[in-house]
């Protein structure tokens, strides 16, 4: 065990090994870095430590287990599982100084970045040069977060997840080495995919410092458009016969009614509130028009209604604003508390899943709504209650959990994009089965002292 007992001692130590402005255990640093967007209860750290470079990463590693102090990273805190709560207290480390794009080549389609640098400065960064990063989570999330959590969104159904836009990462290992996971080549058959590893792994494996992306050429031209359905299960079974007729999507998504309600009362959109589908086409114009038009007629003869195309960027950007508000609309009233789920599922057992998802909140008398990526099968729920009501909150959770062991059942995943963290962690053996031994000695050869954002994904 560790001879220093105190977190003044471990800064005097650190700010040795670091700059004393790169060490914190101020109030309200430790309070900032105590939780995520999540309803799970906060922990805060005893100290908080801002790297700089992969040097510096590796100085805490070894100072950490020199003395046995768990270290746990942390992105930009909208984690949805709780995966940046440090629940065993010790060092919060938090990678927004490590925020510079590291190379940039545009000719091969890629770009390497430090992880603390958000999607949106990195799209700005590019953009000018006609290229885009695509992956949208809804909030401005860190690479880095979105890597260790294997974060996808709103445009997965065009361009996949985050797994699938990295090409290779640098990774410290809990005893401080450093690790490359691939190359910038865009395949390799040489051997063992050790990036799948670490993407998704929330910082349980090792901590990401450096990752190289692909990147996307900006479409000439996009399209938005919209319908209504009279129930959830009619805009599934309308969502997979547009990806069975092979039309091209940007993005599918869907909002049922409650939540489309709740939006417009909290942003004032006008929408129709009825169940609805968003779609996005990219392309030339031609090609996009093509697309949207294919779409329209598939859908009325599916028995859609109030077909809409927006009628420039400006309207198309406002119905993506409020798509991604939806959360917020739900969170945004005072004195209540929303817990929530992600499942995914193949798509043709997305219009039973949905269904039954609208039944259980229908009869817990609790208020939620349903909405998510419906053209890669996955959707989430926000379910509201009262925090002081042991009811409710078992109601609300119950709901979720619910769902998660039927996506399961169905051949599907307890949770398409937010991760494990803390509250995914009881459906990791119905969902992986015997491979969780396996992962459980990944994580014992990897992190033998168990230092590495303790007690995630499983205990």
């Amino acid at each position: 065990m560790s001879s220093i007992k105190t977190p003044d001692e471990w800064i005097k130590i650190l700010s040795g090994l670091l700059n004393p402005g790169q060490v914190s255990t101020s109030e309200g640093e430790r309070y900032r870095h105590s939780h995520d967007e999540s309803d799970h209860s906060p922990v805060e750290p005893d100290l908080v430590c801002f790297p700089e470079s992969t040097g510096d990463v590796q100085a805490v590693l070894a100072f950490a287990k020199e003395h046995q102090i768990p270290v746990t990273a942390f992105g930009a805190g909208s984690g949805l599982e709780g995966s940046a709560i440090p629940i065993g207290k010790g060092i919060s480390l938090n990678f927004e100084r490590m925020n510079q794009v590291l190379h940039f080549a545009p000719e091969d389609l890629l770009v390497t970045v430090q992880p603390g640098i958000t999607r949106l400065a990195l799209n700005r960064r590019i953009n000018r040069h006609g290229l885009q990063f695509p992956i949208d989570p809804g909030a401005d999330a860190t690479i880095g977060g979105m890597a260790a959590t294997n974060a996808s969104g709103t445009t997965a159904v065009c361009y996949g997840v985050m797994r699938d836009q990295i090409l290779e990462m640098e990774v410290v290992l809990a005893n401080g080495s450093i690790i490359h996971t691939g190359t910038k080549a865009k395949k390799s058959s040489s051997g063992y995919s050790v990036g799948g590893l670490f993407v998704g792994s929330e910082g349980t494996l090792g901590l990401i410092t450096e990752i190289t992306l692909k990147l996307h050429a900006i479409p000439e031209h996009i399209i938005a458009a919209s319908c209504t359905f009279n129930t959830p299960r009619e805009c599934a079974e309308a969502a997979n016969n547009v990806l069975l007729m092979g039309i091209p999507v940007q993005r599918m998504e869907f909002v049922d009614a409650t939540s489309i309600k709740k939006v417009n009362d909290y942003g004032g959109y006008g929408l129709p509130e009825q169940h609805s589908l968003f779609f996005e086409f990219a392309g030339s114009a031609l090609s996009a028009g093509e697309d949207a038009r294919l779409t329209e007629e598939l859908m009325a003869e599916l028995g859609a209604q109030n077909w809409h195309v927006a009628a420039d960027a400006e309207e198309r950007a406002s119905i993506w604003k409020a798509r991604h508000e939806m959360a917020y609309a739900y969170r945004h009233q005072p004195g209540i508390s929303v817990t929530g789920g992600d499942v995914c599922v193949p798509i043709s057992k997305l219009p039973d899943l949905l269904e039954h998802g609208r039944e259980l909140i229908e009869a817990s008398g609790l208020e939620g709504g349903l909405l998510g990526h419906i053209g890669d099968g996955n959707f989430h729920t926000s379910i509201v209650y009262d925090p002081a009501s042991i009811e409710q909150k078992q109601l609300a959770f119950g709901i979720n959990d619910q769902l998660a062991f039927r996506a399961i059942e169905l051949g599907g995943s307890c949770t398409g994009e937010h991760g494990v963290g803390l509250g995914k962690q009881k459906f990791q053996e119905s969902e992986h089965g015997e491979a969780l031994a396996l992962f459980k000695n990944l994580k014992h050869m990897l992190d033998p002292d168990n230092l590495l954002n303790p007690g995630k994904i499983f205990v």
